[in-house]
């Protein structure tokens, strides 16, 4: 099986596809002297910062070749050059590898390449129609697969720079996203390819993961330490900001009876919000090193996240505030990520073990079961049920996929 180093050198390589816009510069680096070193600066530098390079996981002369062939098309010669330097240079670093658990359930997992090199997908969405969304965060657009046909078509993001990361719909079937990298929230009428755009206030940054309530009102975590709501019927917007001081809000979910609760990523906290007042309170995870990421909620509201810290599967109980946490079958470098509740279990993707690995957990007899990723998996930032809970659809980030997961036999009793 072919090895595809993963994690965040997935973005190292988008290339200078003149669709792409340059994105993530990061602090000056300088590369070793050799063969390829100036057009490794000049294809790649083009649209990424040079630090994400020795900050990889590296890879083998084939793995680069795979990784950088997803996000940018060069001639044969170049890509030669470019996968020895960086071979040479930047060889594969030790890893967690996969651990395969056999278990009850069936799945099977389909995945298409993007039309457009070096997207970056972000997060996934399942709409009601049966299509899957993506966001392609690095070449500012929005795109939607109909799984049944294989088509697909891309709607460009007006506002350079913006971004999009999260997604949901609406009941009209509008589709909103999130602008990470500039400071909005955007709409899209899928039927005319209208975008609105609804500005946050002054201070207000890193727009990232939104959720529709009950209600038809959207919540949304911010990199600045708040949270954000949209009543679209007026498109009044309105901001909170944590009670604790240099926070990240990142996943969030609603529970039954509208609450939204998020996970903290730069804390060992979870918080919720009052739909009314806005009124944020946080919960303290007991150890003071856990790092939630995403966050996924049960029919009982019970909350379960990815601590991507400490390699652990965490369970949090709002009722009696009791947490109970479970070391992720990669161990303690996994790095679990994107997470999700169906079919009567918590399915979730680690994603810095090689391949990436699709887990699922049963709540009920406390065993995991795992799958390789088939195309490595490219970390899995996000992933949700589709709309008839019989699938999983997830962005491969790194690799330039989105996937869906086809639940053919749950192995719930």
């Amino acid at each position: 099986m072919r090895r595809v180093a993963l994690f965040f050198v997935a973005a190292a390589f988008v290339g200078a596809a003149p669709v792409v816009e340059a994105q993530g510069r990061g602090q000056a680096v300088q590369l070793p002297a050799g063969n390829g070193k100036e057009l490794v600066e000049k294809t790649c530098a083009a649209c990424h910062g040079l630090n994400m390079i020795p900050g990889s996981w590296g890879n083998t002369k084939e793995g680069w070749q795979t990784l950088f062939g997803s996000m940018v098309a060069l001639p044969k010669d170049q890509a030669d050059t470019i996968s020895a330097y960086l071979a040479m240079h930047f060889p594969v670093k030790p890893a967690p590898e996969a651990v395969l658990i056999a278990g009850p359930a069936n799945v099977s997992i389909k995945e298409w390449p993007l039309p457009t090199l070096g997207s970056r997908p972000h997060d996934p969405l399942a709409t009601a129609d049966g299509a899957i969304w993506w966001t392609g965060m690095f070449a500012n657009r929005l795109g939607r697969l109909d799984p049944k046909t294989g088509q697909m078509k891309e709607f460009p993001v007006k506002r350079a720079g913006s971004g999009p990361h999260g997604l949901a719909e609406d009941k009209a079937g509008n589709i909103w996203f999130t602008a990470n990298q500039s400071t909005y929230v955007g709409k899209l009428d899928p039927k005319t390819g209208e975008l609105t755009e609804y500005a946050l206030p002054e201070g207000a940054r890193g727009p990232h993961t939104p959720i529709f309530d009950q209600k038809g009102t959207l919540w949304f975590t911010m990199q600045s330490g708040m949270v954000g709501r949209i009543i679209p019927a007026t498109g009044e917007l309105k901001v909170a900001s944590t009670p604790s001081a240099n926070t990240y809000p990142y996943g969030i979910v609603i529970s039954s009876k509208g609450v939204p609760w998020y996970v903290d990523f730069r804390g060992n906290r979870v918080g919720s919000v009052d739909p009314v007042t806005m009124q944020i309170k946080e919960y303290t995870l007991p150890n003071p090193d856990a790092r939630p990421r995403r966050v996924a909620i049960t029919p009982d509201d019970v909350l379960w996240y990815t601590d991507f810290a400490r390699g652990y599967l965490g369970r949090f109980d709002p009722a009696t505030g009791a947490v109970k946490e479970w070391l992720s079958p990669g161990g303690r470098e996994s790095e679990p990520y994107g997470i999700t509740a169906v079919a009567g279990a918590i399915w979730y993707s680690e994603s810095s073990v090689r391949p990436n690995t699709l887990v699922r957990f049963d709540p009920k007899t406390e065993k995991f079961q795992t799958w390789i990723i088939p195309a490595g998996g490219g970390v899995v930032r996000n992933m949700m049920p589709t709309k008839d809970g019989s699938g999983i659809v997830m962005a491969e980030s790194g690799l330039n996929r989105v996937a869906l997961v086809e639940i053919r036999n749950s192995g719930a009793k």
